[in-house]
């Protein structure tokens, strides 16, 4: 009876610093690379003047920082709401197992369409769905509900047609929208130079957890956006190998910013 007893004192506090460690471990994933990681050095930094002037007994410190604590967790709230949306969308998600529909081939047919628009100079925002669903996005477009092809991308970006403006939402194995309206990234830290669909691209990655390819119709570079960020000068394979591993893979998701260190082609 000791015994159990005993157990029962172990395996509650070993259970909770499990569960706390795991909840850490995804969130600091979750965040890294973004800039919720320099908001969560400034907390910390105001939880140890917070506890110094306890332990010193500052007495206004503490006056005001117990004024400015309930303010800015609902500030906070506001100003990630598009990363905790994006959060709390894959965790209803399941990593482990790949997208239905989706196969190598469809994604070598969304390559080789990128790649002759990119000879052609012809600008393009093409949208591949992933585990949090682009209903939204799709309903805000011109529903085309037809089978991925290259030829059939390329007309939809060809200029002067009524829906090369805007983007391209890919659900599986078909084509769900074209002319479709992404939202712009609000980073503080993006280039001027930078066009509208790629701050698009950059901010649809933040809301979802699409991958989002760009064709510049200045240059005729290719980028992706995953995650918030933005990776540019693509070639063709490159493209294709960054499709596979995202969205194929052996099942399980692959993050060329984080996992594999940053990309030599990044934009920041």
């Amino acid at each position: 009876m000791h015994f159990l007893n005993s157990l029962t004192l172990i395996w509650r506090p070993i259970l909770e610093i499990a569960v706390l460690a795991i909840f850490f471990y995804f969130l600091f994933g979750y965040i890294r690379g973004t800039r919720a990681v320099q908001v969560l050095k400034g907390l910390v930094i105001l939880l140890v003047i917070f506890f110094l002037a306890q332990r010193l007994k500052l007495e206004t410190v503490n006056w005001i920082l117990g004024k400015v604590f309930p303010v800015a967790v609902i500030a906070l709230i506001i100003l990630f709401q598009p990363e905790l949306r994006r959060v709390l969308a894959s965790l209803g998600g399941n990593p482990l197992l790949p997208s239905l529909g989706r196969s190598a081939a469809i994604l070598d047919m969304i390559a080789e369409a990128c790649h002759i628009l990119s000879k052609k100079r012809i600008g393009a925002l093409i949208a591949i769905e992933d585990e949090v669903g682009l209903k939204n996005y799709i309903e805000s477009g011109v529903k085309v509900d037809s089978a991925v092809s290259t030829e059939l991308l390329m007309t939809l970006f060809y200029p002067k047609t009524p829906l090369h403006d805007g983007g391209v939402v890919i659900e599986g194995d078909h084509i769900a929208a074209a002319a479709c309206l992404f939202p712009l990234t609000q980073q503080p830290h993006i280039q001027k130079s930078m066009g509208t669909r790629h701050r698009a691209a950059i901010g649809l990655s933040e809301e979802t957890d699409a991958v989002v390819i760009v064709v510049s119709e200045e240059t005729g570079k290719i980028s992706v956006a995953m995650d918030g960020k933005l990776v540019g000068s693509l070639e063709q394979e490159e493209l294709k190998k960054m499709m596979r591993d995202r969205l194929i893979g052996d099942g399980q998701r692959k993050n060329w910013f984080h996992s594999r260190g940053r990309h030599p082609h990044a934009l920041s």
